[in-house]
């Protein structure tokens, strides 16, 4: 039995690596083509595809970096709330209600950032922009309809929060009891056993579940193409300006039903990029995680 569960095992293994590496081929092989084309047939007349390449990219660390700065905090506090805070069964309740914002779609998400979220930031950017612009996070007009790419960040955040504080939450449960009574045993309070015995322990599943907040955040599309007013081939760090730069997954989705030709290869190159940052990601937390789990 134990040996056919170790093949079974294995299989599925090599089904879930055949497919990364299906897609990747597929990717590779239909958008090398889009390398040596001329200015006049990519999207947007980019001079090359590199060009048109690294923006994209930049906008999509970015907007990711800024959701995650934001939801990390959260969601440990969250965690730590409802594993040590409530009573079990309202602890439950509030896992159930947490996990249901994973389960939103992401345009429904992106329809509250733009007629809900985004009017009532304008005047904070607008304020921020008048006291504090000489600060380069806050340069530039202010944009007047709150669509930037702080917006989408805090979209992305809202987003991302469920994910990493179900995984926190799952890794402060399994705190060994003895590590807890040994805390309090030294007289200890209960943010000081927090502090001494739980985090240290749950190290590695708050940066697992960073990471994987990243990776989602990395592919958002509907949420940031709506929210985001993109100016093309823009690589800024302003948080609070129209001007913004754009995500590689909203760009696909902007472009893709009018593109034809040499376009779609431009197109399905952007999205290796994408798998290639959202794969090296990945590859980053579980090696994070692993080097903390040995430290343990």
């Amino acid at each position: 039995m134990d040996s056919a569960v170790k093949a079974l095992v294995r299989a599925s293994s090599g089904v879930v690596g055949l497919a990364l590496a299906g897609v990747a081929i597929f990717l590779l092989i239909e958008g090398l083509p889009a390398l040596g084309a001329a200015a006049a047939d990519l999207p947007l007349n980019a001079s090359t595809i590199w060009h048109l390449g690294l923006p994209l990219a930049f906008g999509s660390v970015w907007a990711s970096f800024l959701g995650l700065l934001m939801a990390a905090p959260v969601a440990v506090g969250v965690a730590l709330f409802i594993t040590w805070y409530v009573p079990p069964r309202l602890s439950s309740v509030l896992g159930a209600i947490i996990d249901v914002l994973a389960a939103v779609p992401s345009v429904v998400y992106g329809l509250w950032g733009l007629m809900v979220l985004a009017p009532r930031l304008a005047p904070v950017y607008a304020w921020l922009g008048a006291h504090v612009g000489w600060f380069p996070l806050f340069a530039g007009p202010a944009s007047a309809s709150g669509r930037t790419i702080f917006t989408a960040g805090v979209v992305l955040a809202i987003m991302v929060m469920p994910i990493m504080a179900a995984l926190c939450r799952e890794t402060f449960a399994r705190t060994p009891e003895t590590s807890i009574e040994a805390a309090m045993a030294l007289g200890s309070t209960k943010w000081e056993t927090i502090r001494l015995a739980v985090l240290p322990v749950g190290r590695s599943g708050i940066i697992a579940g960073a990471m994987l907040g990243l990776g989602r955040a990395l592919g958002e599309t509907m949420a940031t193409a709506m929210i985001i007013s993109p100016t093309p081939f823009l690589i800024s760090v302003a948080l609070t300006t129209s001007s913004n730069p754009n995500t590689v997954a909203a760009f696909i989705a902007q472009n893709f039903p009018e593109a034809h030709g040499i376009q779609v290869s431009a197109l399905i190159w952007l999205g290796l990029v994408l798998f290639a940052i959202t794969f090296l990601v990945n590859a980053l937390a579980r090696r994070i995680a692993r080097g903390f789990g040995k430290r343990r």
